[in-house]
């Protein structure tokens, strides 16, 4: 019976990845960039995998998979514990704070739950008559809990799913959506070095606003009567978008290993990105550490007034690891990692973004 629901999993996974990705594919149009809602979507929080430019659709692993693509999951080892902060954009004052867990629950399955909560900092109340504020302020937040789950059908296919929670609020007025990710990695040659992934992203029905915010007096002429009338806010669709990616890992010996990965990645509503990243990673005994590079190329991206996007392409970052375990390869070792990743952005100055992880093997 169990097989039968992996099956209908992992087929439901892959059904969904090959026609939805068919659409989103050729969904793209430039006259729909900057149309679509919830673009804190395409925002990554975690520190690791966006020092590789977010090109490890095809080789992402653990808990950092909840966002590039979610069948890495499936390479957590026992637990994995991860919390993350990013100062965004420079001296604009927006604060991200990532937290997030995965727990191995059978040889081939894992779960995760995590929360993403944006912080704007406090906005003053403005009004008609009153466009200077001086009446208060209010506190904008949008908040992302995601719930994943990924399996291992094979030493060769990955799958996994993942749904998001929106939540956008301001002082008056609120949303809340529901989006689902799907991907699924593929892994092959004498020593796991080939892989291949696709993941689809951000796909759910529209956002809506609701609140006080739609809301307005009207007097009736020669009644005196106040009714209170709402408007109905426009619907805004999610950022739906579509990752296809290869890697590739050379491995020198067990303690170092360079690997080159490349991604294509289709959006609905901005220009389609091209990116590349490279990683170094040493493990050895005690110790280990990562140092990441990439770049994502898009349409007009070299020039400032045909660039659609802050960030300039860009990204960097390190990590290091104390290791331990007794009698354990080094490839098994439990660990306690320090992450940082920076972006570079133009004209807002240097993202960047640090965080901890707890691996537990």
């Amino acid at each position: 019976m169990m097989k039968r629901i992996y099956k209908f999993i992992f087929k439901s996974s892959l059904a969904a990845v090959v026609l939805l990705s068919s659409t989103a594919s050729f969904a793209g149009n430039e006259d729909r960039v900057g149309s679509s809602g919830a673009s804190e979507l395409l925002i990554n929080p975690w520190a690791r995998s966006l020092a590789f430019a977010d090109a490890g659709v095809s080789c992402v692993k653990g808990l950092e998979a909840t966002y590039t693509n979610i069948a890495g999951l499936a390479f957590t080892g026992k637990t994995e514990v991860k919390f993350n902060s990013t100062l965004w954009l420079g001296n604009s004052g927006v604060k991200i704070n990532a937290a997030g867990i995965a727990q191995r629950v059978s040889d081939a399955d894992v779960i995760t739950v995590g929360v993403t909560a944006f912080s704007f900092g406090e906005i003053d109340i403005t009004q008609v008559d009153l466009p200077e504020g001086g009446v208060g302020t209010f506190k904008p937040s949008y908040i992302q809990i995601n719930v994943g789950y990924a399996r291992a059908f094979s030493n060769s296919i990955y799958a996994g799913i993942n749904v998001k929670l929106v939540s956008e609020y301001i002082s008056n007025a609120s949303a809340v959506g529901v989006a689902i990710d799907a991907g699924i990695q593929y892994v092959t040659g004498e020593q796991d070095q080939f892989k291949f992934g696709i993941a689809l992203k951000n796909v759910g029905p529209k956002m809506r606003f609701k609140g006080d915010g739609f809301a307005y007096q009207v007097n009736y002429s020669n009644t005196g009567v106040l009714a209170t009338l709402e408007q109905r806010g426009a619907g805004f669709e999610m950022p739906s978008c579509l990752y296809i990616g290869a890697s590739y890992d050379g491995i020198f010996n067990e303690s170092n290993k360079l690997t080159v990965a490349a991604a294509f990645q289709a959006n609905s509503f901005s220009y389609d990105n091209y990116r590349i990243g490279l990683n170094y990673q040493f493990r050895a005994k005690k110790v280990g550490f990562n140092l990441a590079a990439g770049y994502v190329f898009e349409k007009g991206i070299f020039k400032a007034e045909t660039r659609a996007n802050a960030l300039t392409g860009f990204t960097a970052g390190g990590s290091i690891d104390v290791l331990w375990g007794k009698d354990k390869e080094i490839k098994d070792k439990s660990g306690f990692g320090i992450d940082y990743a920076m972006r570079l952005s133009q004209p807002f100055g240097i993202v960047h973004t640090f965080g901890v992880s707890f691996d537990i093997r």
